[in-house]
């Protein structure tokens, strides 16, 4: 696959070295302030490209990655529905709902492929906790929960968008919390009904959250936390709790580091203790998850499905996510509609 970046910051270059794992090759790049983008290109020795538009409908593109901040993810999508490109986007899939919504109809109209990163789904310990559940493992789900206790500098957050409603859309839940707000969903099933309570700007100067905290019910019955921060240091690695009737799981960071089931049998658990996180570093994370999801971005296009992480799986994540913040603001509990 020949692939077109559009944005150059940290997390295109995470990109760059899963493409080049996986034997695809990065032609073009693209971004909004042209010394950057220059820079990248010129790393990568790949082509620049001044604009968006001229990113997308770049002949030798197949595939545009876009790794912007989540308020570009319609207009390339839009672009790309009329040069007939497929289009993978960063997580979130979006600032909101409606653009999110509009992104899918749009790609679908067009008969592109939409992908969205969330590459933890493709972690060993995540793919072996999903089977486990489906084969009744763990009996029924009690309670799913998440903990994502980070730390973000100050400078992490100099850049007048970072954090920023119009911008990010938000801030720790929807940034860094929004993974595991995938992988409960994912693992467990839709939530039914949230209640929020969020401390906005507790220790950074952001307009968002940067502490938020939520209690759950799945519609399968199972209750859930999620607390999501980027204000504790010195940043502790996300845990994604599961506890069943017949016993609980653990995954931390990456890796599954509890299994705790009773008369357990079928596949070992790959228990391991050795975790990547992104708790202090953003870009402490594994390449191998990147390079499974590309792969099958790959297979959903030439077998005309959907990926495993398709823009309507990016929109549940969202759709969570925007439910918390309703609660938080209203102080009222928010169900979420099918």
């Amino acid at each position: 696959m020949k692939i077109g970046i559009l944005g150059t910051g940290a997390i295109a270059h995470k990109h760059v070295q899963a493409y080049k794992n996986i034997g695809w090759e990065v032609v073009a790049c693209s971004n909004g302030y042209e010394p950057h983008g220059v820079a990248f290109a010129e790393q990568y020795g790949i082509e620049f490209v001044p604009t968006m538009e001229a990113l997308c409908s770049h002949p030798a593109v197949e595939i545009v990655d876009v790794c912007t901040f989540p308020d570009i993810r319609l207009q390339p999508i839009e672009l790309c529905a009329k040069t007939g490109k497929h289009v993978q986007v960063q997580k979130p899939i979006s600032t909101n709902v409606a653009t999110a919504r509009k992104m899918i109809d749009t790609a679908r109209a067009a008969g592109i492929t939409l992908n969205v990163v969330s590459q933890h789904r493709f972690d060993d310990s995540s793919m072996f906790v999903r089977k486990a559940i489906a084969d009744g493992r763990l009996g029924k789900i009690l309670q799913a929960d998440a903990y994502i206790k980070w730390h973000r500098t100050a400078a992490y957050y100099g850049r007048p968008e970072k954090g920023s409603w119009s911008v990010e859309g938000g801030g720790a839940l929807i940034n860094q919390g929004i993974h595991q707000v995938d992988i409960l969903q994912w693992l467990v099933g839709s939530v039914q009904e949230v209640f929020g309570y969020w401390q906005l700007g507790a220790k950074h100067k952001i307009e968002s959250e940067d502490v938020v905290s939520a209690i759950m019910r799945y519609a399968n019955g199972a209750q859930g936390v999620i607390q999501a921060a980027t204000a504790f240091w010195p940043g502790y690695g996300e845990r994604v709790e599961i506890h069943g009737t017949k016993g609980t799981c653990v995954i931390t960071g990456d890796r599954l580091t509890t299994w705790d089931v009773e008369d357990d049998s079928g596949e070992p658990a790959p228990l391991a203790s050795n975790v990547a996180s992104g708790a202090s570093d953003p870009m402490a994370i594994s390449l191998t998850p990147f390079e499974r999801q590309f792969t099958d971005f790959a297979d959903a296009i030439q077998s005309k499905r959907d990926p495993l992480v398709s823009g309507a799986e990016g929109l549940k994540a969202l759709q969570l996510v925007e439910a918390i913040y309703q609660s938080c603001r209203t102080g009222e509990k928010v169900r979420i509609d099918a």
